[in-house]
């Protein structure tokens, strides 16, 4: 009788899995509702901003010259030092090749696979901006434009989402002559977003290089 139980227990586990379905855990269906899609980094073809900010939330590292630079990359790149748009702007900060070139910078594969490279052209191309708009800065800080305080932080922000000149004429026409990059984002938005910052510690140097 033991060995025909040997035999006949193991047989009826095999008919009981089969009868209600015998499935691993790599074979469980998810029902569609309930499946999660994972938010993908996307190209826009756009002038500056690469991904859907709408995915995430800049952290918040202070009111000082480090909190200004990581969330503004944020807002470029999502902090991502080796990544390039699809209209060819490079790196953490997102700087196309004239400007690179203007820091002393000519090859673009060691710019974009070198990260303490990429701060310090950064450092150096908001140094530059300074001394260029530094009469701007000096007139405008403290005053509104379009309802929005003016400050340097949010002078320079803009200098580097679309030059210093385009910020210039943006001041100078109170408003008036904004431009927008691919994505919409325009001087006005960078000027509100990215105020307040303490970045005197940025040196105002002419023509500077890396």
């Amino acid at each position: 009788m033991k060995k025909w139980s040997l035999i006949i227990c193991p047989l009826i586990m095999i008919l009981v899995l089969v009868s209600f379905g015998f499935t691993t855990k790599s074979e469980v269906k998810v029902p569609e509702k309930l499946k999660v899609k994972e938010p993908t980094l996307v190209l826009f073809p756009k002038n500056r901003t690469i991904f859907n900010p709408s995915f995430v939330t800049p952290p918040f590292l202070g009111s000082c010259y480090i909190g200004f630079k990581e969330a503004l990359a944020f807002k470029e790149s999502q902090g991502d030092y080796f990544i390039i748009n699809t209209l060819g702007y490079l790196g953490k900060y997102q700087f196309g090749i004239g400007t690179l070139q203007l820091m002393g910078v000519y090859n673009a594969t060691k710019f974009l696979n070198d990260p303490s490279l990429q701060e310090k052209v950064f450092y150096t191309n908001i140094s530059r901006n300074k001394w260029i708009l530094r009469k701007y800065i000096k007139y405008f800080v403290g005053r509104k434009v379009k309802g929005v305080e003016v400050t340097e932080s949010g002078i320079l922000a803009a200098a580097h989402l679309a030059g210093p000149g385009n910020v210039m004429k943006y001041l100078y026409s109170n408003g008036r002559k904004d431009v927008h990059d691919a994505y919409g984002t325009s001087l006005a938005d960078y000027l509100k977003k990215f105020s307040g910052y303490d970045i005197s510690d940025v040196s105002a140097i002419r023509n500077p290089k890396v």
